[in-house]
């Protein structure tokens, strides 16, 4: 049976897709720890990052250094946050989001809502900055992923 995640990446869910390649993907969570919190997914179904290959969790992490690095140049917090945790959906997903102190960590302060239209400005900001940075090859035109 299919995660929620692939069901997203299926275009199945509906998603704000900010990156897509042939080994991963990554969209807005729609619970964010803070503007333009981006999930990052391997598009293989793996449940933790440990059963994953090395390879894999290079590329995750590499493309989640990118979308970081967006994060920081769009919102200037003083740090961004990595998060691997996966409780919530038994399919690896990496936590990219702007950090202003540590309570940014804990998800119990996470969004248990959000405006679709500030969410939709945060995927386009991402998409813009990635594109600058020379990524564009890897930006999908709009939320849905290619």
């Amino acid at each position: 049976m299919s995660t929620v995640f692939t069901k997203i990446i299926d275009g199945e869910i509906p998603g704000r897709f900010v990156w897509a390649d042939e080994h991963c993907v990554g969209f807005l969570s729609i619970n964010p720890l803070g503007p333009g919190h981006t999930l990052v997914v391997p598009r293989a179904e793996v449940d933790q990052w440990v059963d994953a290959d090395a390879g894999l969790v290079a590329h995750l992490t590499t493309v989640a250094r990118t979308v970081g690095l967006a994060v920081r140049e769009i919102w200037s917090p003083p740090r961004v946050g990595l998060l691997v945790a996966g409780f919530e959906v038994p399919h690896l997903h990496v936590h990219v989001f702007p950090a202003w102190d540590m309570r940014a960590f804990d998800f119990a302060n996470a969004a248990a809502s959000v405006d679709g239209a500030e969410q939709d400005g945060h995927a386009d900001a991402l998409r813009t900055a990635l594109r600058a940075a020379g990524h564009g090859e890897h930006v999908p035109d709009g939320p849905a992923c290619t």
